[in-house]
């Protein structure tokens, strides 16, 4: 028994002990939320990319993706599509795997026809073999959310951290093309996580710049776009080895320097080389199209990279299409060649308006604000030299050439709260508020999106093409539509796109085969052929009403 003494000293205790697990239910609960918004996030991104990717027919560059992941895995070796490095698609094999598509061993046609045969001629259902080679892609498309959280709370505090992964979750290209068997997402997420990487080790630089290095070393053996990244990672190195080190002597400060730099070089050379061992360890490499010889720098350059022959032979080949008179779209303008300002005015329409606000204050914060200042050059710097590379290229394709800055500049949007002032979470809550529903009114036709300012996704086609609207995602649907609204009418079709429309029970001729006269019932066009339409196919559809769309990227006129 205790003494009337022993309780008085002993309630104040007990009073002191339930206010403090008062205080300490409150912190738990916050441990907890955090977690549970980033699951949430992420469930909720993880859910549209899978809706659309069950719902979306091979674009153009997925059958031959996927078709040489098949060829991987049934030891066909280095055969089809030089141009790519074969780890994005080794990703993509680990889907095709649990598919276990029929793979014909003894094909051995042009690499336009790879794809179509194993999706349509070879007794696979293209439906489930399209769905689980893009599955890798969309898990590899969470991961990447996962470092973006990462970065930005490492930056500027949790609320910093959610901030940049509800962007990324809510952003319309990255969901588009995170749900696709494509290279565009894993190449892009692979460089913000070496980054990512780099900017860990000014701190333990022994365990995160040889790490960095095989983060860039998958970007390079995902796709050779990643290429002029090197230099800029490599100097990244130098700097984060140069602050590890404040009370090292300068002259074995520069060495650990160069060491740095250096190390990631070699991490991701081995990486390259790694990924086609993989494939093939005796690298046996015929190339089924004629190599260009290509002199001048680009030339030097390939020959004195100290990668596998059918990477560089890969890069030789990707400078051919670099020399092709492409045809293009933009804002109603037809054209051939490139155009410098195209990609900029692409994301103009392409981002969401509240991500743009985001982005650009994002940018101004890292450069103005002392603390985060350090964190410019990792994100600010890399973005600009890889849009500024993409810029140059030809192929005014689409904005999946710049899928970086929806990693790198949504982590610098997220560091917008390390701004001091009442306002700023507020407004920051509001624009973040407005991309999500920017984004979730598309659902499920992320390819076409354009924001508010240019229409939406339904007027997209009137300003752009290809990859940015119609992609050949959309036969599967047009397929349904048909069938539903229009059974028993002739069709005339004009579809862009890889799939083979028979096999989605779609019997239609081609209109600029016959006379114009001819031609009765519904004429079906692939918006990217309406937008840049000659001849013939202009004459059609001039003289045609249009009755209905489908997905936003194809249009059906009645005759």
């Amino acid at each position: 028994m205790m003494t009337s003494e022993q309780q008085a000293v002993l309630e104040p205790v007990r009073g002191s002990g339930s206010r403090d697990d008062e205080q300490r239910r409150p912190r738990a609960a916050r441990r907890w939320l955090v977690p549970l918004l980033v699951v949430v996030l992420l469930a909720q991104m993880a859910a549209v990319m899978v809706t659309t990717a069950v719902q979306q027919t091979p674009t153009i560059d997925e059958p031959v993706y996927v078709a040489t992941a098949a060829e991987y895995l049934h030891g066909q070796g280095i055969r089809y599509n030089p141009e790519h490095p074969p780890l994005g698609k080794l990703v993509i094999a680990a889907g095709v795997a649990i598919a276990d598509p029929q793979v014909d061993t003894r094909f051995h046609g042009p690499q336009i026809d790879l794809g179509p045969h194993l999706l349509y001629e070879s007794g696979n259902d293209p439906w489930t073999l399209m769905f689980w080679g893009r599955l890798p892609v969309i898990a590899l498309t969470l991961l990447f959310g996962l470092v973006v959280f990462a970065f930005a709370r490492e930056l500027a505090g949790r609320a910093a951290g959610l901030t940049a992964l509800a962007l990324y979750a809510f952003s319309p290209d990255v969901v588009a093309h995170g749900s696709l068997a494509t290279l565009d997402v894993p190449t892009a997420g692979f460089l913000l996580t070496s980054v990512w990487l780099l900017w860990r080790a000014r701190l333990r630089p022994r365990l995160y710049v040889p790490l960095a290095g095989l983060a860039l070393g998958a970007a390079l053996a995902t796709k050779m776009s990643a290429l002029p990244a090197v230099p800029v990672f490599m100097g990244l190195a130098a700097l984060s080895v140069w602050h590890a080190h404040p009370d090292t002597e300068r002259r074995g400060r520069l060495l650990r320097v160069l060491a740095g730099a250096a190390v990631t070089a070699l991490a991701a050379i081995a990486v390259v080389w790694a990924s086609y061992l993989l494939v093939d360890p005796r690298l046996r490499w015929t190339s089924q199209d004629p190599v260009p010889v290509v002199h001048g720098l680009r030339g030097t350059l390939a020959r004195l990279l100290p990668l596998p022959r059918p990477y560089t032979d890969g890069m030789l080949l990707q400078f051919r299409f670099e020399n092709h008179p492409w045809e293009g779209f933009l804002f109603g303008r037809v054209y051939t060649g490139h155009l410098w300002y195209y990609l900029p005015a692409a994301l103009l329409v392409k981002t969401p308006l509240g991500l743009l606000a985001l982005w650009a204050a994002g940018a101004v914060v890292l450069v103005a604000v002392r603390r985060l200042r350090p964190a410019a050059p990792y994100l600010l710097v890399p973005a600009g030299v890889l849009l500024a590379s993409a810029m140059t290229g030809v192929r005014d394709f689409g904005t999946r050439y710049t899928l970086f800055l929806p990693m790198f500049l949504t982590v610098a949007a997220g560091c917008v709260l390390a701004v001091r002032r009442r306002w700023v979470p507020a407004a920051t809550a509001a624009l973040v508020l407005f991309v999500a529903v920017s984004s979730l009114r598309t659902f499920p036709y992320y390819l076409p999106y354009s924001n508010e300012a240019f229409g939406g996704p339904s007027a997209t086609h009137l300003r752009l093409h290809d990859s940015n609207v119609d992609w050949g995602q959309d036969l599967g649907r047009l397929a349904d539509r048909l069938r539903e609204r229009y059974p028993h009418e002739r069709i005339w079709l004009v579809y862009k796109g890889s799939g083979v429309p028979s096999a989605y029970g779609i019997e239609a001729s081609d209109p600029r085969e016959v006379p114009v006269g001819t031609v009765r019932g519904l004429l079906v066009v692939s918006d990217s052929s309406v937008a840049k339409a000659k001849g013939r196919l202009a004459e059609l559809i001039d003289s045609s009403r249009p009755v209905d769309e489908v997905g936003h990227s194809i249009t059906i006129y009645r005759r």
